[in-house]
C-alpha cells in the first residue's frame, strides 16, 4: 500500500449485481436475419404462389429495410459482444415496430401472423429488467391497438375483400393485449427467480472459495506455529546465553535484550495462532467490549511512537453505545486495518466511530499518500500487495487485507475502501444493527 497517489478512487468489497448485459448482439443479429428471410419467404408464396392481392413493394421495401438496419449493425457495432438493457430494448422495440408495419400492410390483427407480435416480448421479458419489459408491453399494446383500427385490409386470394365483424375484431384485440400482459408478467417472473438463483449460487461459489483459501491459510498458520517454534526457542536461550556472558556495560547487550524480546514475541503470535477457534470464548467478563476499547485493544500491538493515534467516537441518535464481541475474526481484522494504516501513514492516523438504531460505522484514515489507482479496484484478492515492489526483499505476501476482508464479512461487516480528501487511504467497515453481542445480550437478559 506504499506508494499511493492522491486519486478520487473508491471500491467496495461486497458482491454486487452484475453490470454487462445478458443479451449478445449476435444473437439479435442473427434472429433478425432469421426473421427477414421468414418475412421475405411468405410474403412470396403469399404472392407469387397463392396469387394473393397484397402491397408487395411496399412490404418487400420494409423487410429490406430491416436487413439494412442488421447490415449497419454489424458494421459499427462489431466488436461490441453484449449489450445493455437499454441498447436492447431499442433493438428490440425496431423489431417490434417493423412486424407491425408490415401487418398494418396485410390485414392488421386479423393477420394469422399477427400473434407474432408476442416473440420480441417474450425475449425482453426473458432477458431485460423490469422497467424495460414494461416499457416494451406498452409499445406492443400500443401497436395492437393501432393495428385494431388502422390497416390495410386482409389481402384476397381468389375472392373478394375479406371482412371481418367487429365483435370479432374486438375479441382479436382483447386476446392479444391479455396475452402481452400475461406472458410480459409471468415470463419476467420466472426469468427474475432464475436469475435471482443463479446469483445466489455466483455468491455461494465466491463465499466457499473465500472459505476454502482462508481454511488453507489457517493451516500453513497451524505448521508454522509448530515448526518454528523449535528454532524461536533455541533462538531465545542462545540469546540468554550470550547476554550472560556479556559484561553489563556491553555495547551488545542492548541488542541481545531485543533479540531475546522479538523472539519471545513471535512465540506469543505462534501461540496465537496454534489456539483453538473454541478456546477463544471464555466467556468472561470482556468477551464483550465497547467500540472504543475493541479498537484501542486492537491497536495496541502495533501502536508506533512516531504515530499519533486519535480514536474518536460521535453518536448519531440517541440509541446506547455498540458493544461488539471480542472474537477473533473481528480483533484480528480491526488490528491488521489498523496496522497497516499506522505503516503508511507519516505522522496520524484517526480512527472515527460512529452509530445510530441501523448502524456502526467504523473509519480508519491515515495521512499518507493514498491507495494506488492500480490496486484499489482489487483489494481484498489474495497475494496483492504494493510493498512488493517498494520494498522487495521484506518477504510480504500480500495477505494483510484479504484476511482482514474475510474475518470482518464473517461478522456481517461491509467494507469499502476510498482515498479521501487531503490524500491518505481511507477505509469504512459498517455493521448493521443489531449487532451479534447485543441480540446475545437481549436473549441473556431476557432468559
Amino acid at each position: 500500500m506504499s506508494a499511493r497517489p492522491r486519486l478520487p478512487l473508491r471500491h467496495t468489497v461486497h458482491p454486487g449485481r452484475r453490470s454487462f448485459g445478458r443479451i449478445r448482439l449476435r444473437t439479435l443479429i442473427l434472429l433478425r436475419w432469421i426473421t427477414v428471410c421468414g418475412q421475405t419467404t411468405a410474403l412470396l408464396v403469399t404472392s407469387v404462389v397463392a396469387d394473393a392481392e397484397l402491397p408487395l413493394a411496399q412490404c418487400l421495401a420494409v423487410v429490406a429495410v430491416s436487413a439494412l438496419v442488421n447490415l449497419a449493425a454489424i458494421w459499427q457495432r462489431r466488436g461490441e459482444l453484449r449489450l445493455g438493457d437499454r441498447d436492447a430494448a431499442i433493438y428490440i422495440g425496431y423489431d417490434l415496430v417493423q412486424l407491425s408495419v408490415l401487418l398494418f400492410l396485410t390485414g392488421g390483427l386479423v393477420n394469422p401472423f399477427s400473434v407474432l407480435l408476442l416473440a420480441p416480448l417474450t425475449i425482453s421479458a426473458t432477458a431485460l429488467s423490469r422497467t424495460i419489459t414494461a416499457a416494451l408491453t406498452g409499445l406492443t399494446i400500443s401497436c395492437i391497438t393501432v393495428l385494431a383500427i388502422w390497416h390495410y385490409p386482409l389481402p384476397a386470394i381468389g375472392m373478394g375483400p375479406v371482412t371481418f365483424p367487429f365483435t370479432y375484431n374486438l375479441g382479436l384485440w382483447m386476446a392479444l393485449t391479455l396475452s402481452a400482459a400475461i406472458i410480459a408478467a409471468y415470463v419476467w417472473r420466472v426469468a427474475d427467480e432464475a436469475r435471482r438463483l443463479s446469483d445466489a449460487v455466483a455468491a455461494s461459489q465466491m463465499a466457499l472459495a473465500r472459505e476454502q483459501r482462508i481454511s488453507a491459510l489457517g493451516a500453513l498458520a497451524a505448521a508454522a506455529a509448530h515448526e518454528l517454534s523449535t528454532p524461536l526457542g533455541t533462538i531465545a536461550v542462545a540469546a540468554t546465553e550470550i547476554r550472560r556472558d556479556l559484561p553489563p556495560d556491553s555495547p551488545e547487550a542492548q541488542d541481545i535484550e531485543l533479540i531475546r524480546d522479538q523472539a519471545q514475541r513471535c512465540r506469543e503470535i505462534l501461540a496465537e495462532l496454534a489456539r483453538r477457534p473454541e478456546a477463544t470464548g471464555s466467556g468472561g467478563t470482556f468477551d464483550v467490549l465497547p467500540l472504543p476499547a475493541l479498537v484501542e485493544e486492537a491497536a495496541g500491538p502495533h501502536r508506533d511512537p512516531a504515530v499519533t493515534l486519535d480514536v474518536s467516537m460521535t453518536p448519531r441518535d440517541a440509541s446506547r453505545p455498540p458493544m461488539l464481541p471480542r472474537s477473533p475474526e473481528l480483533m484480528h481484522g480491526v488490528g491488521n486495518l489498523l496496522q497497516n494504516a499506522i505503516q503508511h501513514a507519516r505522522r496520524r492516523v484517526d480512527v472515527r466511530g460512529e452509530w445510530s438504531r441501523h448502524e456502526v460505522r467504523l473509519s480508519i484514515i491515515d495521512d499518507g499518500t493514498g491507495f494506488a489507482p492500480g490496486l484499489l479496484q482489487r483489494l481484498g484478492e489474495p497475494y496483492l500487495s504494493a510493498r512488493q515492489a517498494d520494498t522487495p526483499g521484506k518477504g510480504h505476501m500480500g495477505l494483510g487485507i484479504f484476511i482482514a476482508s474475510t474475518l470482518l464479512e464473517r461478522e456481517g461487516a461491509q467494507l469499502s475502501f476510498l482515498n479521501a480528501g487531503h490524500g491518505g487511504a481511507q477505509v469504512l467497515i459498517r455493521w448493521p444493527r443489531p449487532l451479534r453481542s447485543e441480540t446475545e445480550e437481549r436473549s441473556t437478559w431476557w432468559r
